[in-house]
């Protein structure tokens, strides 16, 4: 019912209102700057001159480029040398230590651990500071000093906190 109301208002005078939007006068098109058509055929004339210029061959330019050789050999730069030693080191592996909960894996490589193994030794730290200290871990896990270091200071696992009300009572209703 509410479609049809609709359709009518919309459709209300529609052929006066159409044309009388089409008899109202539009504006013109500005007016075009004038070009100078000689300008624009004497361009033309020096584009075909250069045009032939640069497909033409050159003798005395041909002659100089056939006597150019080059041989050169890249030198042995020091970041190769040490990306060769860092892949080296990264092929070095280890068994992972503790229970993965069924992922599968095989080895670690030197110098990294996995989420659980952060995760345990992080818990490890946390409970028992004192025999797992950040010297044990270098050792434990073939990781560096300072890694660890930091690791143990700017991450810690989730803790639970249940904090007990200071009075028994319920919460007062307003």
């Amino acid at each position: 019912m509410g479609a049809a109301v609709i359709r009518g208002i919309r459709n209300f005078n529609l052929e006066n209102r159409a044309e009388r939007e089409i008899s109202k006068m539009k504006r013109s098109a500005a007016p075009r700057h004038p070009s100078p058509r000689s300008v624009l055929r004497e361009q033309m004339s020096d584009l075909t001159e250069i045009k032939r210029e640069i497909g033409g061959k050159n003798d005395k330019l041909l002659s100089l480029l056939k006597d150019v050789y080059v041989d050169s050999k890249d030198p042995v730069s020091s970041l190769r040398v040490k990306d060769a030693e860092t892949q080296q080191e990264a092929k070095e592996f280890r068994l992972p230590k503790g229970h993965h909960f069924g992922m599968d894996i095989k080895n670690i490589p030197k110098g990294k651990i996995s989420i659980v193994e952060a995760l345990t030794l992080l818990n490890n730290h946390k409970l028992y500071p004192e025999t797992w200290t950040a010297e044990k871990i270098v050792q434990e896990y073939y990781l560096k000093l300072e890694d660890v270091n930091s690791l143990l200071k700017y991450f810690v696992t989730f803790e639970v906190k249940i904090l007990p009300p200071e009075n028994k009572k319920g919460i007062e209703s307003k």
